[in-house]
């Protein structure tokens, strides 16, 4: 079971800024996660469509300037960084599940990631995921795709063949052994979000999910 860092080491540093995946890479995260927003041609690293619970900015993200969204601090005096320099900062280190969080983000990521692997990195050390399903579908079909679901489904496996998904993204509340067993029998990983405390880390693991996201990855081992 891997241990995917939940917007970074999250637990520990400023959400989605450079200090928490940094932090992530040196426990060893084999992944780590983020979220990206499109603003003015530039790919932001940001969850909420709104700035008050994670920077000292006010207002909606897609609303806002990009020259006002780099000026704010993101905690503890970290920028909100642009998906480039994530990914710079990365280099190769740990690979990077971008959640396809803002509106018409697919291409522009596509573009991006494209430019990265004509420099020589891998299809492989990306995913792609989303809870908006027709936004993912627009997604590279040469980087994986983690479907995203935050409630039950009778559809789970319609949508993930739809979109030719590597992966099951799902709550844990959602978790159920006879849905990680039937992901499994039809190829699929199943990834589980956000499983934070050890009594928790550890019934994923027994269920036999292939990764959990998680704030805190010391605590996965």
């Amino acid at each position: 079971m891997i241990c995917i860092g939940h917007r970074g080491a999250s637990g520990y540093a400023p959400e989605n800024t450079l200090a928490a995946f940094e932090l992530a890479v040196t426990m060893h995260c084999p992944w780590i996660e983020l979220d990206v927003y499109a603003v003015e041609g530039e790919l932001l690293v940001i969850h909420d469509d709104t700035l008050e619970r994670t920077t000292n900015g006010h207002g909606r993200v897609m609303q806002t300037s990009l020259a006002t969204l780099r000026s704010l601090d993101a905690g503890n005096g970290q920028q909100i960084p642009t998906l480039s320099e994530v990914i710079e900062q990365i280099d190769h280190r740990a690979g990077i599940n971008i959640e396809l969080k803002g509106e018409d983000t697919a291409l522009p990521v596509n573009r991006l990631l494209n430019d990265y692997l004509s420099r020589g990195w891998q299809a492989d050390e990306f995913m792609l995921s989303s809870f908006d399903h027709e936004e993912l579908k627009l997604g590279e079909p040469a980087f994986e795709r983690g479907v995203l679901f935050d409630r039950a489904s009778k559809d789970y496996f319609k949508t993930t063949a739809a979109l030719g998904a590597y992966s099951l993204n799902v709550s844990m509340r959602l978790v159920k052994p006879a849905l990680v067993e039937e992901a499994h029998r039809r190829g699929l990983k199943v990834f589980v979000y956000t499983v934070n405390e050890a009594d928790d880390i550890q019934r994923m693991r027994d269920f036999g999910v292939d990764g959990i996201f998680c704030n805190y990855p010391d605590r996965v081992g």
